[in-house]
């Protein structure tokens, strides 16, 4: 049995520092060894993905005149598209590690800096979700495992399930019936962070809110929570010293595993409310069919992706050195 800390500053201390050790340093850098293959993979893919399509760069560039194929010939040879494409490969790699992603076949501007202006936006739309979602996710869970099989408990259940139904598209679509032009509270258009937020809230949190009732129930129940109430233990250290790193673990997993859905996810939901971020500037490149972008915002999105399941795994392992 774990001794509950008496002093909120032992509390800190041994929740939330934990001494990297040798075995610590050697998963990070097994950690980090491993992203090496992994990223390369991220970007060989990509860039046969659009090696491989329908059309080539030059046919797209050059779709809307009419020009020779000797212009086409020479374009292709300007840009190294006659090469093989390995070398096409190693080519592009070099440059991408320079940070030129080329320049966008429709505005001809420099692709890295037009996704670097549009990133932001989106950042910032993915984190106020997860904010939203944490603060309406965890109490809710955690009152639902508490008041398990009772009223509150079967309306909370039901409204996870409903909520993790729903596609993006139709929430965003109720909640500009409902809220924009029923009661009028929050315009449709405008730079407006909160409607796309909430859209993505909705889903994110009814996943969380099911997990953490789950981890919850599944701690109550455990021996040693058991024996702390018969000692006299009280509610609130119980949670804190011992079920809440537990909450912690999976809020962090589930973080991290709904980037990706986000990554995705706001293409769709900007889009529709157009919200000015990295998500709208990709599906338009996809209708247009300007590569460069396209290509950048695979790259990047995963990239991001794997960065943050790096972070979170080592999180995680901090947590709960157990992992």
């Amino acid at each position: 049995m774990q001794k509950i800390p008496t002093t909120g500053l032992n509390f800190l201390q041994e929740f939330f520092i934990l001494p990297l050790g040798d075995f610590m340093k050697k998963y990070f850098l097994s950690r980090v060894l491993q992203l090496v293959p992994i990223l390369l993979g991220v970007t060989f893919l990509t860039f046969a993905m659009m090696q491989f399509a329908a059309e080539d760069a030059v046919d797209v560039l050059y779709s809307q005149s009419t020009v020779t194929e000797e212009i086409k010939f020479q374009k292709r040879a300007e840009l190294g598209l006659d090469k093989p494409f390995l070398i096409q490969y190693a080519n592009w790699l070099k440059k991408f590690l320079s940070a030129d992603l080329g320049k966008s076949f429709i505005s001809g501007e420099s692709v890295s800096q037009t996704f670097s202006e549009k990133l932001p936006a989106t950042f910032e739309l993915m984190s106020l979700s997860i904010l939203l979602t944490i603060f309406i996710a965890t109490p809710l869970g955690i009152f639902a495992a508490i008041n398990q099989n009772k009223f509150s408990d079967f309306v909370i259940r039901f409204c996870t399930f409903v909520g993790n139904s729903l596609p993006n598209f139709f929430v965003a679509l109720l909640l500009i019936y409902f809220l924009a032009l029923k009661l009028n509270l929050l315009p449709i258009i405008s730079g407006n962070i909160l409607m796309p937020a909430l859209t993505l809230t909705i889903a994110m949190a009814a996943k969380y809110i099911r997990q953490i009732r789950a981890i919850v129930l599944e701690e109550l129940n455990q021996d040693y929570v058991i024996g702390a109430r018969s000692r006299g233990i009280s509610e609130f250290k119980i949670f804190t010293r011992h079920i809440l790193r537990k909450i912690l673990v999976v809020i962090v997993t589930l973080i991290a595993l709904s980037i990706g859905s986000l990554l995705g996810g706001t293409a769709i939901v900007e889009t529709i409310f157009m919200f000015d971020g990295v998500g709208k500037l990709a599906v338009n490149a996809i209708l247009a069919k300007d590569y460069p972008i396209i290509q950048a915002y695979v790259v990047w999105m995963s990239i991001i992706y794997v960065f943050v399941n790096f972070f979170a795994d080592l999180l995680t392992k901090f947590l709960n050195p157990k992992v």
